[in-house]
């Protein structure tokens, strides 16, 4: 035989090892994938990191394995799609989920069911008629009653004014978005049926802090005895602060936000934001996976005309004084 030959059936064998080799990592990698997916919208966020840690807990106490992804930015709903459509194919027993948009996920999510795969929503809520057109059912959504909370910053703007009232303008998220909309209608539902109060506008700032602080700007211009803001994230919110300090007029406008995240509750600390509702993101990681484990283990049929269970988070108005 010569050295050619030798060299030849030595490649031969190896080929031969390494196949099965790579077979076996591969099903090995999949039979050890976690029981749990959990994608979100960012893995930066301090909301999304406290939901997050509510899922970790709560694993913990459920003996659940979980692996957590996220885009690279909460505005990547391709990014999204593709860590959901991998998660499929991993073979995982469910999914929770907090969409990008209402309508991003919705063909994923029906893929996921035609494997078998439970899917549980948090935080931005699923278009469930649209999920249920492609043939897809979530087993419930957890997150905040938004309209609640946005009836309790309502109520706080209104307490704030007094018998005086005033102009006040909401700077909205991206148009289309669940939590946007329906804080937004929350805080109209109050707002607009006091005498003494007039909202004046309602702008997109799609969540984005540069540009909510330039569409207060704007406005301040355009309403010079503007009393209130009401601003559905704090990513925004401190954003129209500096639009207001910007002014000169922090002893002048009321500025309420959402979410009471870390640096909002520095600005209230400060004396500069004035308030901001907070939700509990631990509580609604938690409850999200405890629907998902339920379902895992008692395997409940999957009815796209089921209607979701929905499980409401509290909420609560932090101030410099105090939590209300």
């Amino acid at each position: 035989m010569t050295e050619q030959s030798e060299i030849k059936d030595i490649t031969m064998n190896l080929r031969k090892l390494v196949l099965p080799l790579a077979l076996l990592i591969s099903a090995t990698n999949v039979a050890h994938a976690a029981d749990v997916a959990v994608i979100l919208k960012s893995l930066s966020d301090p909301f999304f990191l406290s939901i997050k840690k509510g899922i970790e807990d709560e694993s913990k106490r459920l003996d659940v394995s979980v692996d957590f992804f996220a885009p690279a930015s909460d505005a990547d709903p391709q990014g999204q799609l593709r860590l959901v459509e991998d998660a499929i194919n991993k073979g995982y027993k469910g999914i929770a989920l907090a969409p990008t948009s209402p309508v991003s996920l919705v063909r994923a999510i029906a893929k996921a069911n035609q494997k078998g795969i439970y899917v549980v929503n948090v935080d931005e809520k699923v278009d469930i008629p649209q999920l249920r057109s492609v043939g897809g059912s979530i087993i419930g959504y957890t997150g905040t009653d938004n309209v609640l909370l946005g009836e309790k910053a309502g109520n706080y703007i209104v307490k704030q004014l007094g018998e005086v009232g005033g102009e006040v303008a909401i700077i909205e998220g991206k148009p289309g978005y669940f939590a946007s909309e329906t804080r937004t209608k929350g805080a109209m539902n109050i707002l607009s049926n006091v005498k003494n109060i007039n909202v004046v506008t309602s702008q997109p700032g799609d969540w984005d802090r540069v540009k909510a602080m330039d569409v207060s700007a704007n406005i301040l211009q355009r309403y010079p005895n503007l009393k209130a803001i009401y601003v559905v994230n704090d990513v925004m919110s401190l954003g129209v602060v500096q639009a207001v300090k910007n002014a000169n007029k922090l002893d002048q406008v009321i500025v309420v936000g959402t979410d009471a995240a870390p640096e909002a509750r520095v600005s209230i600390k400060r004396g500069e934001l004035n308030a901001s509702l907070a939700q509990d993101p631990e509580a609604i990681g938690a409850k999200g996976l405890d629907m998902l484990v339920d379902a895992i283990r008692n395997k409940p049929k999957m009815d796209i005309n089921a209607e979701p269970k929905f499980v409401p988070v509290n909420t609560y108005v932090v101030t410099r004084d105090g939590n209300i």
